[in-house]
């Protein structure tokens, strides 16, 4: 049992504090495990909305819910989206009995149907798969190449956990996509994830795909859209800078786990990936993935401009602008797209995570620091 502690403490403290937490993130990333430590499934308190009996429970849900006291659970919440509304009326009594932690595997819709229902009334916590801060420096490659998705992850080999991946992403256009009411064939969708897989790591352009895919450009913005809120994809949005230079608009792409983006580039072994043309962008999606589970930020961007300057990832921590360089590379160096964006951006100090062992200093603003420190909990920026 790996122990999340992070998750945990974060859950705790909204639950102290919220009448209703939604703990949302994707399938199988171990959000139902992380609610069993609260509420025993067994209890009548815990509700799982794949499961028939409970479904049958909540027939009636108000009958069902107003009696019990505690701590409530809903699994798989997306899929009874009319139980919001119930909420908001339970957690409104002026005794309300019950708290209610609420999981779901999607964002889009359901975040938006619980901040039209309990505006005011409801915390959200995100859980992705293990960090390295969670199962430390030592499986640090294998974190890497088989991704955070428990089942993955634990996978008593390289085999088996290619395989358990194949079948995620199948269950997940064949069954739960048209669960959640999305009608686009699954082997539409699938040729779009895979050609996304080859997209990772750069600005989009919906152009080439929709050409590909003989649909317009519209319909595949919808396709990644989907993804997105299904927490398959991130688009790593542009920071704007008012400067004369000409700058990218469009968002970044990334498979956000990348055992799922190996699978979808058919990178079975260790070996085949470290020879793969994807290599540094899979290195670079897995640190950006880390920083992002583990720093606390206001806002995460990118910054490029037409001209090439690029900075990997912009953070908005308080009155700081923060870069970071994710640098495949034993020596690390400042680079022209480091300097220019202190220039333009005005950027308080630069971290160039690496794959070395020794954390030291460029300049008195920019630290080459070892991701291995993202295990230890050391912070970025001193």
């Amino acid at each position: 049992m790996i122990k999340r502690s992070r998750i945990e403490k974060r859950l705790a403290t909204a639950l102290a504090r919220s009448r209703v937490v939604l703990l949302s993130g994707p399938r199988q990333s171990g959000k139902t495990t992380l609610a069993r430590g609260f509420v025993n499934s067994e209890s009548v308190n815990y509700f799982d909305m794949e499961n028939p009996l409970d479904l049958e429970r909540l027939s009636e849900p108000f009958t069902a819910l107003a009696p019990l006291k505690g701590l409530v659970v809903i699994d798989e919440v997306q899929r009874r989206p009319d139980l919001f509304n119930i909420l908001r009326v339970l957690v409104d009594r002026e005794e309300a009995p019950a708290q209610f932690l609420i999981l779901g595997s999607a964002s889009g819709n359901l975040l938006r149907q619980t901040s039209e229902s309990l505006a005011g009334r409801i915390e959200i916590v995100q859980i992705d798969g293990f960090t390295l801060e969670e199962i430390g420096e030592t499986n640090s490659e294998t974190l890497w190449f088989r991704g955070g998705f428990p089942p993955s992850f634990l996978s008593s080999n390289d085999e088996n956990s290619f395989a358990w991946r194949k079948n995620f992403i199948q269950t997940l256009l064949e069954r739960d996509f048209p669960q959640w009411g999305v009608n686009i064939p699954a082997s539409a969708l699938g040729r779009f994830w895979k050609m996304l897989a080859h997209y990772h790591g750069q600005t989009w352009n919906a152009t080439a795909p929709a050409r590909a895919l003989g649909v317009n450009q519209n319909t595949t913005r919808r396709h990644l859209d989907l993804l997105t809120d299904a927490y398959m994809i991130r688009q790593l949005q542009p920071y704007y800078a008012n400067l004369r230079k000409r700058q990218v608009k469009s968002p970044k792409i990334y498979i956000r786990d990348t055992g799922l983006l190996h699978q979808l580039l058919g990178i079975s072994t260790f070996k085949q990936l470290l020879t793969h043309p994807k290599i540094g962008a899979s290195w670079e999606g897995f640190v950006i993935e880390q920083i992002l589970a583990t720093t606390s930020c206001e806002s995460a961007f990118f910054w490029a401009t037409h001209q090439g300057a690029e900075i990997d990832l912009i953070l908005e921590k308080g009155d700081e602008l923060l870069g970071i360089e994710c640098k495949r590379a034993d020596s690390p160096r400042i680079t022209p797209s480091i300097r220019i964006a202190f220039e333009d951006l005005k950027l308080n100090k630069v971290a160039i995570i690496y794959p070395g062992n020794k954390r030291y200093r460029l300049d008195n603003r920019v630290e080459a620091i070892p991701l291995h420190s993202l295990a230890t909990g050391e912070p970025l920026f001193q």
